[in-house]
C-alpha cells in the first residue's frame, strides 16, 4: 500500500517558509567579516531543513538550488570564507528566489527558470571568485590552539533512533536519513523489531520499528543533529559520543573537557565505558529551539499547549455546570428556582470564558507582520543611498490572525514612505544637525481594546504648505479653503495625491495612502498623523484586537435595534433647548462642555418611520468618537451592553454606508452594527 505524499505537502510548505524567514533574519544580522557560528548554523540548518523536505516530495529543482546555497554557507561557517556584503546580498537574493519556487510550486505553476538560473549562477559566481582576501583564515589565539591540541578526538556516535507512530505521516523516510549518515562514516544499522504489531493489526501508515545506529568516523554532533533535525518533534533520539582523550587531558577535564562544538545535542543515553577505558562515552544534554512562528498567509497557525490546556479546564467547567443544570431540569420546583439562577449564571461565566479562550487561540504576536521591514529596510536604504536604522518596539504583542493578514500592506506602504519620503540623504541630515543615520521606528501596543501601530521616522517631516499648494494645483482643494493642522496632513490620504518630484519604483504615482486608508477602514480602524517640519512623522493606526467579537451598546431607534462599539462612545445625555444650535443650511449642533458638535438623526440617516421621538429634547443624544471626530448620535433609548459575533453584511448582502457589519440578537433578529467614521461622514454628504 502506497503512502500518498500530497496530504504532507500544506505542512512541507509551511515550515518551509519559516525556514526562509529565519535565513533571511539571520543573513541580515551578519556581522561583516567576523563568523558568527551561531547565526550561520541557524542559516544552514533552514536551508539543509528545506533541501532534505523538498528531497523527500520530489522537488529536485528546490533541493538543488538549496544544495548550492549550503556550500557557500559551509564555507563560511568552517571559517574558509568571511562574510562579506556581495555574498550576503547574494544569498538574500537567492532567499527570494527560493520563495518564489516554493510559491510556484505551491500554487501548481511554473517555476521561473530563468530566475533560478540567473540566481544559481550568482551563486556559483560568488563560490568560483573565492580571491586570497576572502580566503586568509581567521587566526586563532593561543589559547584556544591549545585549547584545541588538548580537545578529545571523536572516533564515533551510537545512536538510538523511535519514530512516533505518526513519523511516517509527515512525509520522512528513515531511509533517506540513514543514507545521509553513511556518507558521513562507516554505518551499522540494527533495527528493533520488537514495536512490530502482528500482521493483521499492521498499519502500513504507522512506524513500529526503532533503530540502533553505530556510526564510525569523526562526526561532529552539528552534522548528525542536521541530518535529524526535520523529525526531531516527531521522535525520540539518544546520541552518545565516543571519545579518545590525548594523554595529558586529565581527569579533571571528563566533565568540562568537551569542546563548545560537542555540547549541542545528545541526550543522555545510559552509561558507556568508565574513565579507565581509552575510549570514554559522554554523556551530553539536547538543547531544542522550539520556533512558534507560523508562516504568514497559512491556513493553519500554532498555538502554545498552555492555550489548549486552558480550553480543555473551559470545556471541563463547562459540562460540570451543564449537568448540574440537567439535574435541576429532571424534577423542576420552584423551591429549585435559586439554584437554576445560580446555574444560569455560571453558564453565562463560563460561556464567556470559553470563547476569551477560543478568541486568545487565534491570537498572534505582531512579529509576523514586523518580520518583513528589516529586509525592506536593507534593501530600499541600499537603492536610495541612505544609513536607515529600523528598530522593532512590542513585537511580541498579540492581534487577530486575521488582523495580522491583513495588516501587512498596509503597514509596508507606510514603511516604505518613511524610508523614501522621510529620511533625508546623509549629507541632508549632517546639514541639518542630525545624526546621518536616519531612524524608523515600528511599534505596537494595546491601549484598551484596540492595538495601535506606530510608524514613527526622525526624517524631514510633512510641510503644511507644501502639502497644501500641491492639493490647489491638483484641484483637490479650493484655493480659499482653511484647513486646520490635522486636516492638511490628512491631504496625502487623497486619491492621485502625491509630493513625489520625479517617479521611482518605490513610490510617487500618487497611489498607495488612499488605499492605506481605505483598507484600515475596512478592518474596522482608523489612521492618524502627527508631524512636525524638521523632526519628523508618526502615523498612528488603531484596530480592534479581533474582527469577530466586538463589545457593543444595544440602542432603540423606532422598533430598529443598532449596535453601537463600545470603545467608541464617549458619554449619552439628555439636552434641553438652550444648548442646541441650529444653523441654516449646515445642520443641528448642541454645546458640550464649550464644544459645538454635530448632531445625527438616527430615524433621518436609516428612514426609521417608526421613531419614537422627533424632538431633540426628548430622546437621547449618544456622544461618540470616530478617527479624531465627535459627534452626538439622536436615539429613542438605550438597551443594554452585550457582546456581539460579527457578521460581513458585505458579503451576505452589499456595501451600506455607515454600517460595519450585522450581528444576530438573542431573539433571531438581526442588528446592524454602525461605523462611526462612515455615519460621520454620510451626514456630512
Amino acid at each position: 500500500m502506497s503512502i500518498d505524499m500530497a496530504q504532507f505537502h500544506q505542512v512541507f510548505f509551511e515550515e518551509s517558509f519559516e525556514g526562509l524567514d529565519a535565513m533571511e533574519s539571520g543573513l541580515l544580522n551578519l556581522d561583516m567579516g567576523d563568523v558568527n557560528v551561531d547565526e550561520i548554523n541557524t542559516i544552514f540548518r533552514a536551508a539543509h531543513s528545506i533541501k532534505g523536505g523538498s528531497g523527500t516530495f520530489g522537488f529536485t529543482s528546490v533541493s538543488d538550488f538549496t544544495h548550492v546555497m549550503e556550500t557557500l554557507l559551509d564555507e563560511m561557517r568552517d571559517g574558509r570564507r568571511r562574510v562579506t556584503q556581495p555574498a550576503v546580498n547574494v544569498l538574500l537574493g537567492s532567499v527570494d528566489c527560493l520563495r518564489e519556487m516554493l510559491q510556484a510550486i505551491q500554487a501548481g505553476g511554473e517555476i521561473d527558470d530563468g530566475s533560478v538560473s540567473a540566481h544559481k549562477q550568482s551563486l556559483d559566481s560568488e563560490l568560483n571568485n573565492h580571491s586570497a582576501a576572502n580566503t586568509d583564515q581567521i587566526v586563532p589565539s593561543e589559547k584556544a590552539l591549545e585549547s584545541a591540541e588538548r580537545e578529545p578526538e571523536i572516533t564515533g556516535w551510537s545512536i538510538a533512533f523511535s519514530p512516533h507512530l505518526h513519523m511516517l505521516k509527515t512525509g520522512n523516510e528513515p531511509v533517506r536519513m540513514f543514507r545521509e549518515l553513511s556518507s558521513l562514516g562507516d554505518l551499522t544499522v540494527t533495527a528493533d523489531l520488537q514495536g512490530v504489531p502482528d500482521l493483521y493489526e499492521l498499519d502500513p501508515e504507522e512506524c513500529h520499528l526503532s533503530w540502533k545506529l553505530d556510526l564510525v568516523g569523526n562526526v561532529s554532533v552539528a552534522e548528525i543533529d542536521e541530518i535529524f533535525d526535520w523529525v526531531e518533534d516527531d521522535c525520540d533520539l539518544a546520541k552518545q559520543a565516543r571519545l579518545v582523550f590525548p594523554p595529558d587531558f586529565g581527569e579533571q577535564n571528563y566533565d568540562a573537557g568537551v569542546s563548545d562544538q560537542l555540547v549541542a545535542g545528545a541526550i543522555d543515553a545510559g552509561p558507556g565505558p568508565g574513565p579507565a577505558e581509552p575510549e570514554l562515552a559522554v554523556k551530553l544534554k539536547e538543547s531544542k529551539n522550539d520556533d512558534s512562528k507560523a508562516a504568514k498567509g497559512s491556513s493553519s497557525i500554532r498555538v502554545d499547549t498552555s492555550k489548549i490546556d486552558t480550553l480543555i479546564n473551559m470545556v471541563g467547567e463547562l459540562v460540570i455546570t451543564q449537568s448540574m443544570l440537567s439535574l435541576v431540569g429532571e424534577h423542576f420546583e420552584l423551591s429549585k428556582l435559586d439554584q437554576l439562577k445560580n446555574g444560569l449564571s455560571q453558564l453565562e461565566r463560563h460561556t464567556r470564558e470559553l470563547q476569551e479562550s477560543v478568541m486568545n487561540i487565534r491570537m498572534l504576536p505582531i512579529s509576523f507582520v514586523f518580520s518583513r521591514f528589516p529586509r525592506l529596510a536593507h534593501d530600499i536604504s541600499s537603492k536610495l543611498g541612505k544609513k536607515i536604522e529600523l528598530k522593532l518596539v512590542g513585537e511580541h504583542t498579540e492581534v487577530d490572525k486575521t488582523v495580522v493578514e491583513l495588516l501587512s500592506d498596509p503597514l509596508v506602504h507606510l514603511v516604505r514612505n518613511s524610508l523614501d519620503h522621510g529620511i533625508e540623504m546623509p549629507d541632508v541630515r549632517l546639514a541639518a544637525g542630525k545624526p546621518e543615520t536616519g531612524t524608523v521606528t515600528l511599534e505596537a501596543y494595546h491601549r484598551g481594546g484596540n492595538i495601535v501601530i506606530e510608524v514613527c521616522d526622525d526624517g524631514k517631516g510633512l510641510d503644511k504648505e507644501k502639502l497644501r499648494a500641491k492639493a490647489i494645483e491638483k484641484g483637490l482643494i479650493e484655493p480659499d479653503v482653511i484647513l486646520t493642522d490635522k486636516q492638511t496632513y490628512e491631504l496625502i490620504f487623497m486619491p492621485g495625491f502625491s509630493t513625489a518630484e520625479k517617479l521611482t519604483d518605490i513610490s510617487g504615482r500618487g497611489v498607495g495612502m488612499d488605499v492605506v486608508r481605505r483598507n484600515i477602514q475596512a478592518l474596522g480602524g482608523n489612521i492618524e498623523i502627527i508631524s512636525t517640519l524638521g523632526k519628523g512623522s508618526t502615523i498612528s493606526i488603531h484596530l480592534p484586537l479581533t474582527l469577530a467579537i466586538l463589545d457593543g451598546q444595544s440602542i432603540a431607534v423606532g422598533d430598529e435595534t443598532y449596535i453601537v462599539p463600545l470603545g467608541s462612545i464617549i458619554e449619552s445625555l439628555n439636552i434641553k433647548e438652550d444648548r442646541l444650535n441650529r444653523v441654516v443650511g449646515k445642520g443641528e449642533t448642541f454645546l458640550l462642555r464649550d464644544q459645538y458638535l454635530p448632531i445625527i438623526r438616527m430615524h433621518e440617516i436609516f428612514n426609521v418611520a417608526s421613531a419614537k421621538h422627533t424632538k431633540l429634547t426628548e430622546g437621547l443624544l449618544v456622544v461618540v468618537e470616530g478617527q479624531g471626530v465627535r459627534c452626538g448620535l439622536f436615539v429613542d433609548d438605550l438597551l443594554g451592553q452585550q457582546q456581539v459575533v460579527i457578521k460581513s453584511l458585505e458579503a451576505n448582502y452589499r456595501r451600506v454606508e455607515g454600517v460595519s457589519g450585522a450581528t444576530i440578537l438573542g431573539d433571531g433578529s438581526v442588528a446592524l452594527i454602525l461605523d462611526i467614521p462612515g455615519l460621520v461622514r454620510l451626514a456630512n454628504q
